[in-house]
């Protein structure tokens, strides 16, 4: 076994243990809505939340050369290595490993599942906007403080506006979709600089007295993705924590910087993937104590099933090892190769979504009345699943892929 395997077998091993943990209690934590205070937590002891922090490559990322190897070598990127003794080191995993984790945390629990991929997703922002000394140093503060990362730089988002002021910038405005709103150590959001409007990730604090957290009301799935409203009054921001531009204006985003799209993509795959998983085996269970199933509707029923899971799970690991390869070509990739993998994941999140919206509704059709059970909460995962879709319907996916298929098209940069 090679050091990428079993960096990778360790990882999951460690998911499965909190899986297990978070799974004996899902249903009671999930029905009381409680802010994830604790579940942050036993990521954070876990190690999961520095998983894909590098804490080998720093000297590389400082001069900008990064000299990483195996699956994911680009500027910033970081590979399956062999997890340290260090509690200060980063994981060193790269994106394989951590759309295995999201995905084995979204089967116990679909809500930490989304939170856990936002965090990987916001906290590896800095490589794809920012410098690379300043990736390297935020990187390695987020490592030694263990931060969870929250807020959102979704294209659909009307962004916060920022205004230079002194030595740095003051941050303003209402931001609707923060995750992880009120229980992250930072915060990355979208913020248009004044007088150019240019759209830019910026990374805040969110204990200043201006950031105020504003419930909009509760959603009926994902409630423990603690999402949520946030104000930003007069907040400042450091000169250093404005990473760069977010523009989907042609050329000014580099291809690698591009990749930052299909990432995100491939997180909310591995979220539905994971969820829809959790729940067939959930209601498998209660087939099983009467031995053998021989009702032939039940037995073709969990075969479609079975043949939507792993036909979405098929494409969303193609779309990781296209993913992967790109980030392997770091600034030597072009916009084509870009295109393609953004198309790749646009396929495979469109999949992913379909076969969870199917598996949440005809996993509980073949348990029937009993599913209706509030105690054994099977209604959580078809609520997380349609809550988390409705943020991002298929339809646009299917646009993007056919333009692509038909004309040719390059997918706009689009942040979900």
């Amino acid at each position: 076994m090679t050091d990428q395997e079993a960096a990778h077998a360790h990882w999951l091993r460690t998911a499965r243990e909190l899986a297990d943990d978070l799974a004996i209690d899902v249903v009671e934590r999930e029905q009381a809505g409680k802010a994830p205070l604790d579940e942050v937590e036993r990521l954070r002891e876990a190690g999961l939340l520095t998983l894909l922090v590098d804490a080998h490559a720093d000297a590389d990322r400082d001069t900008g050369t990064a000299t990483d190897t195996g699956t994911a070598t680009g500027p910033g990127a970081a590979t399956d290595a062999a997890p340290g003794d260090d509690g200060d080191d980063g994981g060193g995993a790269g994106w394989r490993t951590a759309y295995a984790v999201v995905r084995t945390i979204a089967a116990a629990d679909g809500a930490i599942g989304h939170l856990l991929g936002s965090h990987y997703f916001l906290s590896a922002g800095a490589r794809f906007f920012a410098p690379p000394a300043v990736a390297a140093r935020v990187e390695r503060q987020s490592a030694a403080e263990r931060w969870c990362w929250g807020g959102g730089i979704a294209s659909r988002e009307r962004p916060l506006t920022l205004t230079p002021v002194g030595d740095g910038y003051l941050l303003n405005g209402h931001h609707g979709d923060v995750t992880a709103a009120h229980v992250a150590d930072r915060l990355l959001v979208r913020a248009a600089r004044t007088g150019s409007g240019e759209p830019l990730a910026v990374l805040v604090d969110p204990v200043h007295p201006g950031a105020v957290y504003r419930t909009g009301g509760e959603t009926f799935g994902q409630r423990l993705a603690a999402v949520g409203g946030m104000d930003f009054d007069a907040v400042p921001v450091a000169e250093g924590d404005v990473f760069g531009s977010l523009s989907a204006d042609e050329g000014v985003l580099s291809p690698f910087a591009g990749l930052a799209a299909p990432v995100a993509r491939l997180v909310s795959a591995h979220v539905c993937l994971g969820v829809a998983e959790g729940l067939l085996a959930e209601t498998r269970e209660y087939h099983r104590p009467n031995g053998p199933a021989r009702d032939p509707y039940l037995v073709s029923s969990y075969g479609e099933l079975a043949v939507v899971a792993r036909s979405a799970s098929a494409l969303a690991e193609q779309a990781v090892g296209a993913l992967t390869h790109g980030l392997s070509r770091g600034e030597d990739l072009n916009d084509d190769e870009c295109a393609e993998i953004a198309v790749l994941a646009s396929v495979a999140e469109a999949a992913a979504t379909r076969a969870a919206q199917d598996i949440a509704t005809r996993a509980l059709d073949v348990i029937g009345a009993r599913a209706a059970d509030q105690r054994h909460g099977l209604d959580r995962f078809w609520r997380d699943t349609r809550t988390h879709t409705l943020r991002e319907p298929a339809a646009h996916r299917l646009r993007e892929v056919g333009d692509y298929f038909l004309n040719g098209a390059h997918p706009v940069f689009a942040l979900p």
